[in-house]
């Protein structure tokens, strides 16, 4: 495996009205990397999972995905990149409500127009979500939700998850599932995972882990 980053942002701005959100952020993601970015709520980590998850672009500066500078593509190149390369779980899941929990995975393989069920039964058998998979988000646990959510993610086998507060609205118990399960996604699908949080209680499960804060990224 290739030791190039998989992610990487170089100097990066974004200003929210007259406040730099972001100011020259500059980050890797290793093809190994198990990183957690955490910082105070309002802090600009939710901006800065969307400039890296190529959602939102920034004012200046450089986002990386597999070596192409996607903030010198367009709209449909980054697009690809988005499909090809990343997995996002958001806050509150954003699952679809009328789908059931093996539909909401299957939408990013429609969306790129090649369904592959046997790996989509592969994440529901490694997740342990396959007796969820014809019931619907609202028939679901905060925790199951959650798992469905990481395999909407993995779908089309991405090169980094990237994951905002993911367990912001779970319970300690059921957070520490959820982190087992992003753990068992890095070390059994080699699959970087890059994790946004305000939450105390993930800092010591991280090996590279990093503070934003007035705007700048600083490495613990």
């Amino acid at each position: 495996m290739s030791d190039a980053p998989v992610l990487a942002a170089r100097d990066v701005t974004l200003a929210r009205g007259d406040r730099r959100v972001l100011d020259g952020v500059s980050v890797a993601v290793p093809p190994d990397a198990r990183l957690l970015v955490r910082g105070a709520s309002g802090a600009g980590k939710s901006t800065l999972f969307e400039v890296l998850g190529l959602l939102t672009a920034p004012d200046s500066g450089t986002v990386e995905v597999r070596g192409t500078d996607a903030t010198a593509a367009s709209e449909r190149e980054r697009a690809a990149l988005r499909r090809d390369h990343l997995g996002f779980v958001f806050q509150g899941f954003r699952l679809i409500d009328d789908l059931t929990a093996y539909e909401n995975a299957r939408v990013p393989q429609e969306h790129a127009g090649d369904v592959d069920e046997a790996w989509l039964d592969t994440l529901f058998d490694r997740l342990g979500i396959t007796p969820l998979a014809d019931r619907r988000p609202p028939a679901l646990s905060g925790g199951e939700r959650q798992r469905v959510a990481i395999a909407r993610a993995l779908a089309n086998r991405p090169s980094v998850v990237l994951a905002d507060e993911p367990t912001g609205q779970l319970d300690p118990e059921t957070t520490d599932d959820v982190l087992d399960t992003l753990f068992t996604v890095h070390e059994t699908f080699d699959t970087a995972v890059l994790l946004v949080s305000h939450d105390p209680r993930l800092a010591g499960s991280f090996d590279r882990r990093f503070t934003l804060a007035d705007g700048s990224l600083t490495p613990d």
